[in-house]
């Protein structure tokens, strides 16, 4: 038998001849078959080895990096489209109210989860009797609200959501009430709307008043009470001014110089101009979770004079005149063909998602609907020519913010 060793040496090699007559070659050829055995055999020690330590090591690096992932993944909510109807808003809050104070307080914002995870957020398949039968269910105490929700896998993404968006809306309060015998079921401002509004500051102390505690409705209508004003569903219609975008707010056209009020309280994050909202101010919520942004504010006069940045304002308190500012790098310009108020609500999970491509605008116009039934009646002050509201009105909430 004949083979080539096929190495460095180009001779074939007669094993039979070789054992029969042993040379020095034959032995060579026996040492480097050894040597090549024993250079295959630690080789391979060498690989099992290393890949058994490297597995060890890709293991260890996995972890890291699942928990880098976890680390890095958002655990925020990064959007929400918002579009439960006022008659689901309204439906679900006079629950809340029926039965505050009561053994089991509903909670509207709870009721409202649960209808938006039935609904998968689409609030055009809403029906009464479906609020009315989870109310009767849970006030019978059939079954409780978590036992309710524990099979539905977004429950709490709708919680989570909707809390953001009505968070401050509903709690307990104090304002001024006229002193009347039915000044204990009377609201000032869900009244109907006068025809005009109070002739001066000096009249309206002239009325009589007292401060009572209440639970309700603590976000007002963006307009003040007695004065008209038209809207639309047009959030996320088309815009072209300096580029291309959608519209994320809600316009209420009105008159010039119609005070604005403060749809609920918080903190003055801006003030100043802005090349598309004019005069604009931005109020954040005291939980930080809302940004309530007022743009198009009147030329000349956009703001109340008491307003400051970072200064606190309550619900209701006035904070500018309604006007056409904007589109316009120029301060000051009436560029808007149309008087109005462009009113929106930004949602802040993270403060990352405060400016640049993750914000969060939410379609106003169901608010602002649920939001006409409570108002904020001003007067006009002759002095300082600013509007007033003529009840006052606490928030615990903002005699926190203050005190802290």
């Amino acid at each position: 038998m004949s083979f080539s060793l096929g190495l460095n040496c180009n001779e074939d090699y007669d094993i039979g001849a070789m054992m029969k007559k042993p040379n020095i070659k034959f032995f060579i050829f026996l040492e480097v078959i050894l040597l090549l055995f024993l250079c295959i055999t630690n080789i391979y020690q060498y690989y099992v080895r290393k890949s058994s330590i490297n597995g060890v090591d890709a293991l260890s690096i996995n972890e890291e990096s699942e928990q880098d992932s976890e680390t890095n993944k958002k655990d925020y909510i990064t959007w929400v489209d918002f579009n439960v109807s006022s008659k689901a808003l309204k439906a679900a809050y006079t629950l809340d109210i029926e039965t505050y104070g009561k053994p089991l307080h509903l909670s509207w914002i709870e009721l409202l989860a649960y209808l938006g995870t039935k609904y998968g957020g689409d609030f055009s398949k809403y029906k009464e009797k479906d609020l009315t039968e989870l109310s009767e269910t849970l006030l019978s105490q059939e079954a409780t609200m978590q036992s309710l929700t524990e099979d539905m896998k977004y429950y709490d993404y709708y919680l989570e959501a909707y809390g953001a968006v009505l968070g401050g809306f509903v709690g307990e309060y104090e304002i001024q009430v006229p002193i009347s015998s039915e000044s204990k079921d009377t609201d000032p401002a869900t009244e109907p709307d006068s025809d005009s509004e109070s002739d001066s500051e000096t009249e309206s102390e002239t009325i009589s008043k007292v401060w009572e505690k209440r639970y309700g409705l603590k976000a007002y209508s963006p307009i003040a009470k007695g004065y008209s004003y038209s809207d639309y569903d047009d959030f996320g219609s088309s815009r072209s001014y300096g580029y291309k975008r959608q519209h994320l707010g809600h316009d209420m056209m009105g008159l010039v110089g119609t005070p604005i009020v403060a749809i609920e309280s918080g903190y003055v994050e801006a003030i100043g101009w802005n090349q598309y909202g004019g005069w604009r101010l931005g109020i954040r919520s005291f939980d930080k979770k809302r940004y309530y942004y007022y743009a198009h504010l009147r030329q000349n006069f956009p703001y109340h004079k008491s307003l400051k940045e970072g200064g606190i304002v309550q619900a209701g308190d006035v904070i500018g005149y309604m006007g056409h500012t904007g589109y316009s790098t120029t301060e000051n310009v009436n560029n808007i063909d149309e008087t109005h108020l462009h009113w929106g609500l930004q949602l802040i999970f993270d403060e990352s998602q405060k400016e640049g491509i993750n914000e969060i605008w939410v379609d106003c116009y169901q608010l602002t609907r649920f939001l006409s039934q409570n108002r904020s009646e001003t007067v006009k002050n002759p002095e300082t020519k600013d509007y007033n509201r003529i009840y006052q009105f606490k928030d615990p909430a903002a005699e926190a913010a203050a005190g802290s």
